[in-house]
């Protein structure tokens, strides 16, 4: 990693248009101590983000309004100031015609993929040579339901990139099903490609290619689960190999998985827990693609949705929603188990933590 770079962490969160929902936060990486350096309103829940640390460009969901006042997707671009954090709005435009619940860049930052959870669907925009984000140039209506009530319909949740940047994967909830596209981005495409059905009632949230090996990961929402699939990058498929518990074997309580990343060094596997407010922690066998777990460890606070790996590994950042703070670990890079630091930052309804390393 370049030492002349800051390394700074963006949080999205929950509130509404009127209040802060965007934080800028300088990250000591000897420490793991968050700083808060800015803050931006104006947005009405701009819960997730991504970041493109080369252009100083941050781009977050947010609701927005069509011709007859119905709600839709929306997303904005601001730039970054590398030396205050301070962040400036440059445009925000209407993505999909329902509300969404992620956004990401594809590996290019030439396009960003959008999904929507009430919509059960996927869109794509063009990025604009200043970074703006342009006008929507496809959208995918996924079709499915599984067997339960919440999945009486399609439930986008997320888009994920292979490393080549030829295929994205859709984990969608609510058909128990990860829709795999080819990305064209010179055409602003994303073509069907394939499917993987889950088991049903798992309802596949966030996805996670691992960083060198042809392996991934989908996290369950709602049977709390982590299925790992072998990953041919040439054809764009996914076979199942595996799928294990979040929980402890005694856990009986309520339960609903979020989140899902693996350390930069591709040895281990994080998820988090919502219910059981914990991050499961386990070992990748580089040769099988398996998992084993290593532990289970409190995230200090309710509702622990995203989280994040330090650029280095050394650190993970829990967001906590319902305590209203993000709280960091100390990441033990031999076993992969986690310890808290004492460094807590307390911001409201965290949802998102996406980290850059800016000149």
């Amino acid at each position: 990693m370049d030492n002349n770079k800051k390394i700074f962490a963006f949080v999205g969160s929950y509130a509404d248009s009127a209040q802060p929902g965007l934080y800028t936060c300088r990250f000591d990486t000897e420490t793991g101590i968050l700083e808060l350096l800015d803050q931006a309103d104006g947005l009405q829940n701009p819960t997730f983000l991504d970041v493109n640390a080369d252009s100083l460009k941050l781009y977050a969901i947010t609701e927005g309004k069509d011709a007859e006042g119905q709600r839709t997707g929306a997303a904005a671009a601001y730039d970054i100031n590398p030396a205050t954090g301070q962040l400036s709005l440059l445009n925000k435009e209407i993505t999909v015609p329902a509300p969404t619940c992620h956004i990401t860049l594809d590996h290019t930052r030439q396009c960003v993929i959008v999904s929507s959870y009430h919509g059960g669907m996927i869109g794509l925009s063009p990025l604009l040579e200043d970074g703006q984000i342009g006008s929507i140039a496809d959208i995918h209506q996924h079709e499915g339901s599984s067997v339960l009530p919440v999945q009486s319909q399609p439930r986008a949740h997320s888009v994920f990139i292979d490393r080549s940047n030829r295929y994205a994967v859709a984990s969608d909830l609510g058909a128990d099903r990860i829709f795999i596209y080819k990305l064209d981005v010179p055409a602003r495409q994303l073509i069907p490609h394939g499917e993987v059905q889950i088991s049903p009632g798992s309802g596949p949230r966030h996805f996670a290619f691992h960083p060198s090996l042809s392996y991934g990961y989908v996290i369950n929402e709602l049977n709390a689960t982590i299925t790992a699939f072998a990953y041919d990058e040439e054809q764009g498929k996914l076979s199942g190999i595996q799928t294990i518990s979040t929980l402890p074997e005694s856990y009986e309580g309520e339960n609903a998985c979020a989140d899902i990343h693996i350390s930069p060094d591709g040895k281990f596997l994080y998820g988090s827990n919502r219910g059981h407010d914990s991050i499961v922690v386990y070992a990748i066998d580089p040769s099988s693609g398996k998992l084993t777990l290593v532990e289970h460890a409190s995230t200090l606070g309710g509702h622990p949705r995203n989280f994040g790996l330090s650029p280095d590994g050394r650190f993970l950042l829990v967001a906590n929603r319902d305590a209203n703070n993000i709280v960091t670990f100390a990441r033990n890079a031999q076993t992969g188990k986690l310890g808290p630091t004492g460094s807590i930052l307390e911001v409201s309804k965290p949802v998102c933590i996406k980290f850059a390393a800016l000149n």
